[in-house]
């Protein structure tokens, strides 16, 4: 009987893969479990239905976190719709001014609280939450009220004060995804220790070639790709009359593009040939384009995680003799802009592989690197 629930749970698994970006990723294996068929199916029809897969993910991931606080810090399951009270206690669990807490221990989320959560996997952070992820999860809480038919306090003004104040209280300073962009010189080193032709180098090369040069996807994006989303192109004549293999990657909806609109990336050259190799070595012609590999050389039938994304950048950093803490996978997506900025290929050029909407800020990559560059930075 436990066999053919474990059976029943993998499979369940392998399907929920499909729809990886909207799931917490690190509990996927225990919403396999708590989830039934129908639950599955409901949240594919919502994918289905239109809304961004980015979008679905955050309001699975924050309601998950806000009916594991409710529980802990109130000891009752989350209401629908939530009062007044249980909002501004929220608030005020998650932005507090970590100079105060020093001397006064009632200030913030309470230790037994924090510490709980913490034990369960819910919360990392040992300080305040950015105001930014208290904002997007009161906005989800929102959204999740909306769906049932109800009205809730979200607009009420003591809330809004309360997040105004807390904010103005304790200014945090702007903080890049990846400290340093992984422009065309680092990635080369990085490129480096993934040389070999085992299983690891050869999907970590492909995932480092397929990233960057497709405009610097995200790591959602890249662990969530699918050989349905490949379409071989006609092949590219080089200035030497080689021909350079070419396919189109259709990535549907993304954060930045509009409710119907299918976003289009190109690869050409060495990323495809990358991306061949892997696929050949693996043994993989449908389904998740990247995978884990376990201990033996195994390939997963189930997509790569996006955290893995990240580690695997990390991994190649510290190889390659460089301070991982320095960089992350968001480094290929600002490490392309800037990388094209001091090739001088147009921005607009460029904003079109990347899928950037704002131009002010992709043409901040550029300013820096015409600074960088220019005369006013080179005066002695």
């Amino acid at each position: 009987m436990a066999t053919d629930r474990s059976i029943l749970v993998s499979a369940r698994a392998e399907q929920l893969d499909t729809i990886a970006a909207i799931l917490p990723i690190d509990r996927r294996d225990k919403l396999a479990e708590l989830l039934t068929d129908q639950d599955v199916e409901t949240l594919r029809h919502l994918v289905n239905a239109g809304m961004g897969a980015n979008t679905l993910r955050a309001l699975t991931s924050d309601l998950a976190y806000l009916g594991a606080w409710s529980v802990v810090a109130t000891g009752s399951p989350l209401p629908w719709p939530a009062p007044e009270a249980l909002l501004l206690k929220f608030v005020a669990h998650h932005l507090w001014d970590p100079r105060q807490r020093e001397t006064d221990a009632d200030h913030g989320m309470p230790s037994d609280v924090a510490e709980a959560l913490r034990q369960s996997g819910f919360l990392r952070s040992s300080g305040p939450h950015a105001p930014d992820t208290v904002r997007r999860r009161l906005a989800n809480w929102s959204t999740l009220t909306k769906w049932r038919g109800l009205e809730g306090a979200f607009g009420s003004p003591a809330l809004k004060s309360a997040i105004r104040l807390a904010v103005r209280a304790v200014p945090r300073p702007r903080r890049r995804k990846s400290a340093k962009a992984l422009t065309g010189d680092v990635l080369a080193k990085l490129l480096a220790t993934c040389g070999g032709d085992s299983l690891r180098d050869l999907r970590d090369r492909a995932i480092l070639m397929v990233a960057f040069a497709s405009g610097g996807r995200r790591r959602s994006e890249v662990a969530s790709l699918r050989t349905e989303q490949f379409a071989v192109e006609a092949p590219v004549i080089a200035e030497d009359n080689t021909p350079l293999p070419s396919l189109s990657i259709h990535l549907g909806r993304t954060k930045n593009s509009g409710a119907n609109e299918d976003e289009v990336v190109y690869l050409t050259g060495r990323p495809v040939e990358a991306l061949n190799a892997w696929l050949a070595a693996a043994k993989i012609d449908k389904g998740s384009v990247f995978r884990a590999i376990d201990r033996w050389g195994n390939v997963s039938r189930r997509a790569l995680d996006p955290k893995a994304v990240n580690d695997i950048v990390k991994q190649r950093v510290a190889m390659a003799g460089m301070e991982p803490g320095e960089f992350s996978a968001h480094g290929l997506r600002s490490g392309y802009l800037t990388e094209a900025a001091n090739r001088r290929i147009p921005l607009l050029e460029a904003m079109e592989q990347s899928r950037h909407r704002s131009v002010q800020q992709a043409s901040s990559y550029y300013n820096n690197a015409d600074r960088r560059n220019g005369p006013a930075a080179r005066l002695l």
